[in-house]
């Protein structure tokens, strides 16, 4: 680029969420490998970073949504607001010694595969590069997703993605419209009703609440977990198998499933006396088919008549007024489209050129596919965090990249150990690998339950984003890696298998 010689690495990783970052600290940590992270914002944090939305938090206990062998004593909260996972991820680039490592404002813009030289050649905005070994950890809520609404480029007023919040807009006494019954919606609607003069919120389709329960932390909490020896890996095993109980949800088991249906329902029946509009809150689908979240704030916000419920989509924009599918009609002053994002069909993807000149776009036109979640027939020494099958619906996304980021360093050390240059997965054990996710995905509730979610790719009705069993398999199944299947050559080749 411009007669500049490319940078070259053994290891690119793509992204600074915490798949990168905790790529990048097991890579410091325990190897001598050369590496850097690619970041196209300017600073670490992924979803975190990028998400600032009144009221966002998460919805996994903050002591397990966070790195095992970076355990934060002093979390202030049973669920972490965003801001307090940000910094967390801020402090683990720092003291991990990441910083020297990053390259910030760097957006990848191709990423090819070099079968003359086996090497991965990347043009970013930064520059080139060219590494051995390429990992993406691009995270699957990166992209939003904005809807095509007849209207909307024109709407009379400022219109932002909950992923891109503008915090230069004063809400206070604005009518504002938020559309989507999402997570994110969920929380924002009632923050944002404390300010506004106005909330109306579009609901396409009703999603389960279940409490939230949340509560801080005390100083007397915090210092237990810092001075007895294993309190926080006992808290931490807890968490994690009360969240795996949840998984017998998934798969239908009725003594499992009913007790769910009834908590929701009931917490809605609690806070919502109105039975015109209990009944427009609640799901025609099983619980589970769609992503349930927490909250003690949501129905209140709606039953008040703080947040009004449209129980239809947003379907036209006129100047400020917005119509819904119902045809009642709002002016509105400031739209928010907390619409989700492209999590079946990752935009990075069209950037990431495998062997024989293909796309990884190409090679996941009917879904996402991948061996073990991680590594994708025709893209050697080609390794994807948080992709296919690799997250969770009912337990901490961090356990899973964990036992990602253990299965490509396995991968790397046999490469050592066998002398050998170039690592691919056979086509063969990948098809293998897909049709037991597809046999084991065919009884859960993503599939049966009645819905359409963004867990599920609609161009092949697969589960693409979800692994479909227990998170303690994934660790068994994906924890270490195992090499049959896999092809090694010691030397580059300039001809395909």
């Amino acid at each position: 680029m411009n007669g500049i010689e490319p940078i070259e690495v053994d290891t690119i990783i793509v992204g600074s969420g915490f798949g990168g970052l905790g790529m990048g600290i097991r890579l410091a940590r325990d190897t001598e490998r050369s590496f850097l992270i690619l970041e196209r914002a300017d600073d670490v944090g992924g979803t975190w970073r990028d998400n600032t939305y009144p009221g966002v938090a998460c919805d996994i206990p903050s002591h397990l949504y966070s790195f095992s062998f970076r355990p934060k004593i002093d979390w202030g909260q049973f669920y972490a607001n965003g801001s307090e996972i940000q910094r967390y991820l801020q402090d683990c680039a720092r003291q991990e010694g990441l910083l020297p490592h990053l390259r910030f404002s760097t957006e990848v813009i191709q990423m090819r595969w070099q079968a003359d030289s086996a090497r991965w050649h990347l043009e970013t905005t930064g520059g080139s590069y060219v590494c051995r070994i390429l990992v993406v950890a691009a995270g699957r809520l990166s992209e939003p997703r904005i809807p095509v609404i007849p209207g909307l480029a024109d709407f009379d007023g400022p219109v932002f993605h909950s992923s891109s919040w503008d915090h230069g807009v004063d809400l206070a006494g604005k009518r504002v419209g938020v559309v989507g019954t999402g997570a994110s919606a969920i929380q924002i609607a009632p923050n944002v009703a404390r300010v506004a003069d106005s909330v109306v919120l579009f609901q396409r389709t009703p999603a389960y609440i279940v409490p939230r329960a949340d509560r801080a932390y005390s100083d007397s909490d915090k210092r237990l977990l810092e001075r007895v020896p294993g309190a926080i890996e006992r808290l931490r095993s807890q968490l994690f198998w009360d969240a795996e109980a949840g998984f017998a949800q998934r798969i239908g088991l009725p003594d499992a499933v009913e007790p769910f249906r009834d908590v929701a329902l009931g917490h809605l029946a609690a806070q919502v006396s109105d039975p015109v509009l209990r009944a427009r809150l609640t799901p025609a689908y099983e619980i589970g088919c769609k992503r349930v979240a927490l909250s003690d704030e949501f129905y209140p916000a709606i039953a008040s008549g703080a947040v009004q419920l449209e129980p239809s989509a947003l379907e036209s924009l006129d100047g400020n007024t917005a119509t819904g599918a119902s045809g009642a009609a709002y002016e509105l002053d400031v739209l928010v489209l907390a619409t989700g994002f492209h999590s079946t069909r990752p935009p990075f993807a069209t950037r990431v050129i495998g062997r024989d000149g293909v796309a990884l776009s190409e090679r996941w036109s009917r879904g996402m596919v991948a061996h073990a979640s991680t590594t994708v027939a025709g893209f050697p020494n080609f390794f994807v965090i948080d992709g296919p099958n690799a997250s969770l619906g009912h337990n901490s996304a961090v356990h899973m990249i964990e036992t990602q980021i253990s299965f490509i360093l396995g991968a790397l050390d046999h490469l050592e150990i066998v002398n050998g240059e170039v690592l691919e997965v056979s086509r063969e054990a990948e098809d293998a690998w897909v049709r037991d996710l597809d046999r084991r995905s065919a009884s859960t509730v993503w599939l049966t339950g009645g819905c359409s979610s963004w867990y599920v790719d609609d161009r092949s009705d697969r589960l693409t984003l979800l692994w479909p069993d227990f998170a303690f398999a994934f660790r068994d199944e994906v924890g270490s890696f195992d090499p049959r299947g896999y092809r090694v050559r010691s030397a580059p080749v300039t001809v395909a298998d």
